[in-house]
């Protein structure tokens, strides 16, 4: 059976629902999966649990989601580049699980790893490790943190084969493989798409077991958030 679907719209169907967990890759609003974000927006589910590192923008990326109110509560480290977003969580209309970046990264990519739990340092005696196990080693406190089960991650490739090998490009790697690991449904929006056994298996980043099902974006927005130059 085929991975690849016609449209962001089409591979959602009868995979996302109301009240899911979703995972969705990207840092700031780079290596987002545009089209499928815009499409969970436009298929009107409501109340999801959000995994990402950071919410967008207001009006782009998970900013759209928020404006729609179709986000129930966030995990996610960072969230200050959006004023929905604040106003929302200050007005106690949003919740939000505040995880340390690197706990995040890990936490689901023990997901994908079949690891229920592990624990670290970070956080320990902070209000992140509150309500959580706190065990010593070697006479030094960890915080015991849970992986992360998605329903459905959502994750922007760079180009894919027919069989959803995937590679990267650059930066916008950041937290898409593990968002596709952990994911007991991976949907992964790539630029371009190419026949099975032509890319390098040297070159590809996430084999394709982790994927399925596939559409192309070849003309993504990439918006940046902040542009800062030099004066000449």
């Amino acid at each position: 059976m085929s991975k690849l679907f016609a449209s962001a719209a089409d591979a959602l169907k009868g995979v996302l629902h109301d009240g899911q967990m979703i995972a969705v890759g990207g840092f700031g609003l780079c290596g987002i999966p545009e089209a499928l974000i815009a499409a969970v927006r436009d298929s009107g589910v409501q109340n999801l649990t959000c995994i990402s590192n950071n919410a967008g923008v207001d009006g782009f990326g998970l900013g759209q989601l928020l404006a729609t109110r179709q986000i129930r509560k966030m995990i996610a480290s960072y969230v200050g580049e959006n004023k929905e977003f604040e106003r929302q969580y200050l007005a106690g209309e949003l919740e939000l699980e505040f995880t340390p970046q690197g706990t995040l990264a890990e936490r689901l990519r023990a997901g994908g790893a079949g690891i229920p739990a592990f624990y670290t340092r970070t956080g320990v005696g902070t209000v992140v490790a509150e309500g959580k196990e706190i065990k010593e080693f070697d006479g030094i406190p960890y915080v015991m943190e849970r992986s992360l089960l998605p329903d459905v991650s959502l994750v922007k490739a760079y180009i894919a084969d027919q069989a959803g090998n995937l590679i990267f490009r650059r930066t916008a790697r950041n937290f898409n493989p593990n968002v596709a690991m952990a994911g007991k449904f991976t949907i992964v929006e790539v630029e371009q798409i190419v026949p099975t056994g032509e890319l390098d298996p040297d070159h590809i980043h996430l084999p394709g077991i982790y994927v399925h099902r596939i559409i192309v974006n070849a003309t993504p927005e990439k918006r940046i958030e902040q542009r800062t130059v030099r004066q000449a």
